[in-house]
């Protein structure tokens, strides 16, 4: 599956959101105020974000739910009822540009959009990819018990189990070495 550059951000973007969100549990927010979400905004490079206000945060995280619904939904067409109903909603107007040395690429949101219809439009049309290729196994949730965090797995196989191999996978296998080596012993 051939991946633009501004369809990678933007999955970046949508997996860093998702991942704001606090666990289960009630672990902490990463959009607990203006400045994370200014914070957030500056970190992914999103253009054409004015001035950010409490309608902006509330509305980003009521987005950011919907893009973890999408992470969890059982299918296809369930994914994709998601992902019409969120970029609809964000009054998507696509348009070429060539801002800040990246060439031509496609935005999804209208001039003068909140970011929050801003992530929509844009996130959006990037998970809607996955879906029109067939692909949307792809977005995932780690399948370690203790995080849940999502991603996309852009590897050959499709065989991506978790977030981050070098802390939650390897956490678990060291973990079930650990319980191997001691039936073994005892």
């Amino acid at each position: 599956m051939l991946i633009t550059h501004d369809a990678r951000c933007a999955l970046d973007v949508v997996v860093d959101l998702v991942n704001t969100a606090p666990d289960e549990d009630g672990g902490e927010d990463g959009l607990s105020d203006i400045t994370a979400l200014a914070d957030f905004v500056q970190k992914h490079d999103i253009s054409d974000v004015g001035v950010l206000s409490e309608f902006d945060l509330s509305a980003v995280r009521k987005v950011r739910g919907r893009f973890g619904s999408i992470f969890a939904a059982p299918d296809p067409r369930a994914a994709a009822g998601l992902i019409n109903e969120l970029v609809a909603a964000a009054g998507t107007t696509p348009r070429l540009t060539d801002h800040d040395g990246h060439g031509w690429h496609v935005h999804y949101f209208a001039p003068g959009a909140s970011v929050a219809d801003h992530l929509a439009a844009d996130c959006g049309m990037a998970l809607a990819f996955f879906v029109v290729a067939g692909e949307q196994e792809r977005l995932r949730r780690c399948e370690a018990p203790d995080c849940r965090h999502a991603f996309v797995d852009l590897s050959r196989n499709r065989s991506r189990r978790y977030c981050d191999s070098r802390t939650c996978g390897n956490r678990l296998h060291v973990a079930a070495y650990r319980a191997r080596r001691k039936e073994a012993t005892g």
